[in-house]
Parts: structure tokens; sequence; C-alpha cells
């Protein structure tokens, strides 16, 4: 009975008898069946990018988005229920006007993770922001648990996508050069490409934004331009990776 969640999984509190708990499991698996997002600190700010699939050639370009400004300074992007993600973000944005409206200063990079008797939110969320103390990056799972990250990718193929990541950051590790916002953007936009080579069927739309002394300091998309550069270069490695193969 314990293996399939039947009669433990009416409840987020319910453990079953080998101490699992299928509400949060249930969420998971919503969160691995959505586009990747991906986030990373940089020398001078952060960037994030998403893989917002498009299930539908009648969608609007550019409506539903999958990343959304917390308060000026901070962003947040979320793989898995489109609903749940803009929900969270609306509490997000509630937190950091309630943290100004007592402090009368801009809110530090804050997480939040469900109360108790709400279901767990069918979402992973990025949370990323710059404030006084350096730039944040979080990654909050469905289960409430939350950890401070160099650069993180959640939803489908994650796991490709941190690998390249890791790339990244080992590179910095053994001496180079630390990555700049505008190389990450470039970076980002070749990571998500190549992950989305592995789901071909469906088109998508690459989703980005970054905070850096470009923006001022605030949440801002990604300049067209600079966008249109980083998705041609995402292209073309994307053809020679697979002229190599």
């Amino acid at each position: 009975m314990s293996s399939i969640g039947t009669g433990y999984d009416l409840s987020v509190a319910t453990y079953s008898p080998d101490g699992r708990l299928f509400q949060v499991e249930y969420a998971n698996k919503a969160v691995e069946a959505s586009g990747v997002a991906v986030g990373i600190r940089c020398a001078d700010g952060i960037v994030l990018g998403v893989e917002r699939l498009l299930h539908s050639k009648l969608l609007v370009k550019g409506a539903n988005r999958r990343i959304q400004s917390v308060d000026e300074h901070v962003g947040a992007a979320t793989a898995g229920l489109l609903a749940d993600g803009k929900h969270l973000c609306s509490r997000l944005r509630d937190e950091a006007y309630n943290f100004r409206d007592t402090y009368n200063a801009p809110a530090t990079v804050q997480a939040y993770t469900c109360y108790g008797s709400v279901r767990p939110f069918g979402v992973s969320t990025l949370v990323a922001g710059v404030d006084k103390t350096g730039s944040k990056l979080f990654c909050i799972e469905p289960s409430g648990v939350y950890y401070g990250y160099r650069a993180c990718a959640i939803g489908k193929g994650r796991a490709l996508a941190k690998t390249e990541l890791e790339k990244i950051v080992q590179r910095e590790a053994d001496g180079g050069e630390p990555i700049t916002c505008r190389d990450a953007v470039r970076e980002v936009a070749r990571i998500i490409y190549l992950v989305h080579d592995d789901n071909k069927d469906k088109d998508f739309e690459l989703e980005m934004t970054w905070i850096c002394p470009e923006t001022g300091g605030k949440h801002l998309a990604v300049p067209a331009d600079l966008l249109a550069e980083a998705e041609k270069a995402a292209e073309e490695a994307l053809v020679e990776d697979m002229e190599d193969d």
C-alpha cells in the first residue's frame, strides 16, 4: 500500500510507513515535466534563464512568463505548474513589500516555502537577487527545503544543465576568469538550447533576465539585441556539436 501512496497521499502531513510524503513527490513530478530554468551567480550580478515550452502555436509571443520580479533587485524563475509559480511570486512580492513597509529598506533576498495544512507548491523556484551583501541565488524545492547555490538548474533536463554549470564553476576554481553577466547570458542560452535538443518535439521561447551594473542593480529583461546574439551563438554551438558527433 505504501509503495503507491494509497491512503497516504490525502494530506501533506501524512507520512507513509516508509517515511515518504507522496504529495511532495507528486509536486516533484510536476517540476520534472516542465521546461528547464537556469540561474548563475556572476562576478557582477545574477542571470536567470528559462526554456518556456510552447504547447500551442496560438500562444501570444512573450506571454505566460516564468520569470517574475519580486522587488526591484530580486527576481524568481519557476519550473512546474504555471499557476502555482504565479501565486508563489505574488506571495514573494507581498513579503518584499511588507519588509520595505516595516524597515524602510529593500528586502534581503528571501525564500517563501509553505505553511502548515497547505499543499506543496507544484514548482521549484530559483530566487535570485543582489543586496548589500552581494549576489544571492537560492533554489526552493516543493518540500520547502532550500539551498544557496553558485549556479543551479531545475526542471526537465536539469541533470545535463547542471553538468554544464559545473564545468563553468570548475573553470573559475581552476584559476579562470570569473564569469560576467554578459558571458553568463551566452552560457545560459547555450545550455538551454543544448537541453532542449533532447525535447525537439516542442517549440520553445528563451526567456532571460539579469541584475547587473548595466541595469542599475535592478531586475530587468536582458536587452533584445543581446538575447538575439546569445541565441544565434547557441544555435551555432549546437550545430557544431552535432557535426562533431
